[in-house]
């Protein structure tokens, strides 16, 4: 499985009876999919895969898979409880799913030997899926920890969420000398294209956007700007863009979903809110969301 492009990581609707709305969901992904997503990363984090439950996630994963319609992956998360990500795994493997991200165990704060047997174990459970592992949290992998899981032939890939470049590049040169040329590293902190440019630095240029689902216009024009070295315009993204927006974020706990969510909905699109624990944000947070994306629209020339 080849990754490119901007990877697209939907919401998940609901309707006012904070049901799965199945067929918004659809929706939202064939918007993103006509829109350039590399890839759809469905029922992840920002897909608040966390308050989802077994049934909500496989009919997440179909509709996903039926509205990208085979033009992109399409891959799934999985994560929680060792019995509960096996049954994920699966779960998604029998809605069509292209692979997995795997995000971190429930709680526990374990040694990179038991994160090794974690992912072992989640990715037998679904051998025919490729497999992104994301450290993130209390998922913190080791050198010789990723290198060892890169053996295994349905382990792909790495996302980043720590942010953490030392250990990020002793990984990347561990797994390269072992010879692992094809699996795949990518930025996965929240906004991750306000980070980009330090990544580049590793030789990391995958990255997932949150953006892309509301303004899919500004990711557009941020990736195509950083690939074509255009720096004049990627400060201004970065400046007038992602920086307001990266503030914005970082006043709630859980905005980082919750502003999408409502990103969504100002674009047009009425997804619902958040489940608990997350919490919508508020009436003038979301306009002051409302006036960062103008700016950023304007920059992008949309």
């Amino acid at each position: 499985m080849r990754l490119d492009g901007v990877l697209f990581f939907p919401v998940t609707p609901f309707d006012a009876a904070g049901e799965l709305a199945e067929a918004v969901l659809a929706r939202h992904v064939a918007d993103g999919v006509a829109a350039g997503a590399g890839a759809v990363f469905t029922a992840c984090g920002t897909g608040e895969f966390n308050a989802l439950d077994l049934g909500e996630y496989g009919r997440a994963v179909a509709a996903a898979v039926s509205a990208a319609g085979g033009r992109v992956p399409v891959l799934g998360g999985a994560g929680g409880t060792l019995p509960a990500a096996r049954a994920i795994a699966r779960e998604a493997a029998a809605r069509g799913a292209d692979g997995l991200l795997l995000m971190p165990p429930y709680l526990v704060n374990a040694p990179a030997a038991g994160l090794v047997r974690y992912v072992r174990d989640v990715a037998a459970a679904a051998s025919e899926l490729p497999v992104i592992i994301y450290q993130r949290g209390n998922a913190r992998f080791t050198p010789e920890a990723v290198t060892e899981l890169a053996q295994v032939p349905n382990i792909v890939g790495l996302k980043d969420g720590l942010g953490d470049f030392d250990l990020l590049q002793r990984i990347i040169l561990r797994v390269r000398e072992a010879g692992h040329r094809d699996f795949t590293f990518f930025n996965g902190l929240p906004t991750a294209e306000f980070t980009m440019p330090a990544y580049r630095g590793l030789g990391v240029t995958l990255y997932s956007s949150a953006v892309f689902a509301f303004a899919p216009e500004i990711a557009i024009a941020f990736h195509k700007a950083l690939t074509a070295g255009d720096e004049a315009l990627v400060q201004r993204l970065l400046t007038g863009f992602y920086l307001p927006l990266v503030e914005l974020r970082d006043l709630v706990p859980g905005y980082a979903v919750s502003l999408v969510k409502a990103g969504v909905r100002l674009r047009g699109l009425e997804v619902g809110g958040v489940r608990a624990p997350l919490v919508d944000p508020s009436v003038e947070h979301v306009e002051r969301l409302e006036r960062i994306v103008g700016a950023g629209l304007e920059i992008a020339g949309a």
